[in-house]
C-alpha cells in the first residue's frame, strides 16, 4: 500500500477509533453477555413451565378458559398471543403485552409466573445498554441514534484495519506475530500482537455483526437488502410483512369457532409441529403479542428488540387469525411458518413458509438473525459471543497503544554512582 494513503487511513482509523471505542466496548460487552439468552432463560425457567400430571379423570380446560384464567391473574394488561407446545407435560404460554407472560396448567387452571426473575433482569440490562445505552424516556431516540452511528463506525475500523493490518511481506517471519500470540511479550508489543491477532481472527464475525446492525438500525438499510436483490423495499422497516389475509364475510350470527378447534386445524396441517402460537387480537395501542413461543429463536419478534410492523393497523371487520408454527425439522433454524385461519369456519386461507419469501425477504430474515448467531444455533452464537468478546480487547488494546503514543513514558536518565573519596593520608611529621 502507498505509504501516505497508509498514514491516512492509519489516523483516520485512530481517531475514529478513539470516538467510538467505549460505546463500541458496551455494546460488545453486552452482546457477548446476551448471546445465549434464549438458552439460559429456557433452562432456568424449566421449572415453572411443567405441568404436574393431572388428577385421574381431570378434564382439560379450553383454551378460552386459561385466557380468562390469565386475565384473572393479570387484569391490568389484556393477553396478547397464546402458545401451545407438544411437550405433553409443558403448560400454555399466554403472552401479556409485548414483554411478559405467564403460564396456565392446562388442567387445574393454576396460572404462574414466569420465572427466572434474576436471569430475565440481568439480561433486560445487557439489551437496554446494547440498543440506546439504557437511556429512556425522550433520551432513548439520542442513545438509539449514538449506539447506530457507533456501529457504523465499527464496521468502518474493521475495514480499514485489514488495510493496515496487511504485512509488506508474505512470509512466515511477517506474519507469525500478526496471525497468532506471542509469548513474553509486554507493554507496546504485546498490546500491538494482540490488536492484530484478535483482529484478525474476529474480523468476518464483527464485519457480518456490524453490517447486520446497521440494516437492523436504519432503514436505508434495510431497503438496500431488498434493492439489492431486485425487490421492492417493504413500507415499514424490518422483513416485509406479509399482507392482511381477507376473511369472507359470514352469516349475521355467525359465531368465531372454538379456540382448540382452530389450533386443531393448524396442527392437522403441520408436521411435527414443536410450538403453534396465535396472535390475539388487543386494544389499539397495547401492542403486538408479547415474549416469544417457547424455545424460539431471540428475536422472533426482532433481534435485539427489533419490532415487526406486520398486525398493526390491520383491515377492518373479520380478522383471520393468524398462528406461527414451528416445526421440529426446519431449514433454515429460524424459519417458521404463518398459518391464516378463517376463525369462524377453521378453514385455512393462507400458509406461508420460507420458500415463500422472494429473496429480499430471505436475506433480511438471515441477517436479522446472524446479528444474534441464533441463524446457524449455538455454534453460531458461541462465535458471535467470542467475536464480540474480542471486540472488547480491541477496544482496550487500542486505547493503550494510542495513549503510549500521544502520553510517551519519560526515560529515566541512569545516576552514575557516587566514587568514594579516601581521606588524605596524614603526613608522617604529623604522624610522628
Amino acid at each position: 500500500m502507498n505509504p501516505k494513503l497508509r498514514s491516512i487511513l492509519f489516523w483516520i482509523h485512530l481517531v475514529c477509533g478513539l470516538v467510538v471505542g467505549l460505546v463500541v466496548a458496551v455494546m460488545s460487552f453486552t452482546g457477548a453477555a446476551i448471546a445465549f439468552e434464549s438458552q439460559i432463560v429456557d433452562w432456568a425457567d424449566r421449572d415453572a413451565r411443567h405441568a404436574a400430571p393431572p388428577a385421574e379423570g381431570a378434564a382439560r380446560l379450553t383454551l378460552e378458559q386459561m385466557i380468562a384464567k390469565a386475565k384473572e391473574a393479570k387484569p391490568a394488561v389484556p393477553p396478547s398471543g397464546v402458545t401451545v407446545s407438544s411437550e405433553p407435560d409443558s403448560m400454555v404460554t399466554v403472552a401479556l403485552g409485548r414483554g411478559a407472560a405467564v403460564y396456565v396448567h392446562p388442567y387445574t387452571g393454576e396460572v404462574r409466573e414466569q420465572g427466572a426473575r434474576g436471569w430475565r433482569s440481568f439480561f433486560h440490562t445487557m439489551e437496554e445498554l446494547h440498543r440506546w445505552l439504557a437511556a429512556s424516556g425522550d433520551s432513548r431516540a439520542v442513545g438509539k441514534a449514538v449506539t447506530g452511528v457507533a456501529n457504523l463506525a465499527f464496521l468502518f475500523l474493521g475495514l480499514t484495519g485489514i488495510f493496515l493490518w496487511w504485512p509488506r511481506k508474505w512470509n512466515p517471519r511477517a506474519l507469525r506475530p500478526i496471525l497468532w500470540f506471542r509469548r513474553g511479550l509486554k507493554g507496546k508489543a504485546r498490546d500491538f500482537n494482540w490488536h492484530n491477532v484478535i483482529g484478525f481472527w474476529s474480523l468476518p464475525v464483527l464485519v457480518v455483526l456490524t453490517a447486520s446492525g446497521a440494516v437492523i438500525s436504519y432503514k436505508w438499510a434495510s431497503n438496500l437488502v431488498f434493492t439489492l436483490t431486485g425487490n421492492e423495499p417493504p413500507a415499514a422497516q424490518g422483513p416485509a410483512a406479509s399482507a392482511p389475509v381477507a376473511v369472507p364475510t359470514p352469516a349475521p350470527g355467525t359465531q368465531p369457532q372454538p379456540l382448540d378447534a382452530q389450533f386443531a386445524a393448524v396442527m392437522k396441517q403441520s408436521n411435527a409441529w414443536e410450538a403453534i402460537t396465535l396472535r390475539l387480537a388487543t386494544p389499539q395501542g397495547a401492542g403486538g403479542p408479547g415474549g416469544r413461543p417457547e424455545g424460539a429463536p431471540r428475536g422472533e419478534g426482532g433481534p435485539r428488540g427489533e419490532g415487526r410492523a406486520e398486525g398493526r393497523g390491520g383491515p377492518k371487520g373479520p380478522q383471520a387469525s393468524v398462528f406461527t408454527v414451528r416445526e421440529q425439522e426446519r431449514w433454515p433454524l429460524f424459519a417458521t411458518n404463518t398459518v391464516s385461519l378463517d376463525p369462524y369456519t377453521a378453514q385455512s386461507l393462507k400458509t406461508e413458509t420460507y420458500a415463500d419469501f422472494n429473496s429480499g425477504r430471505k436475506l433480511r430474515t438471515w441477517l436479522r438473525f446472524l446479528h444474534t448467531g441464533e441463524a446457524l444455533g449455538w455454534m453460531g452464537q458461541l462465535i458471535a459471543a467470542l467475536a464480540s468478546f474480542g471486540a472488547v480487547f480491541l477496544v482496550y488494546t487500542g486505547y493503550a497503544l494510542s495513549w503510549r503514543r500521544f502520553v510517551p513514558r519519560r526515560k529515566t536518565q541512569p545516576v552514575a554512582p557516587e566514587i568514594p573519596v579516601a581521606p588524605p593520608a596524614e603526613s608522617k611529621t604529623n604522624a610522628a
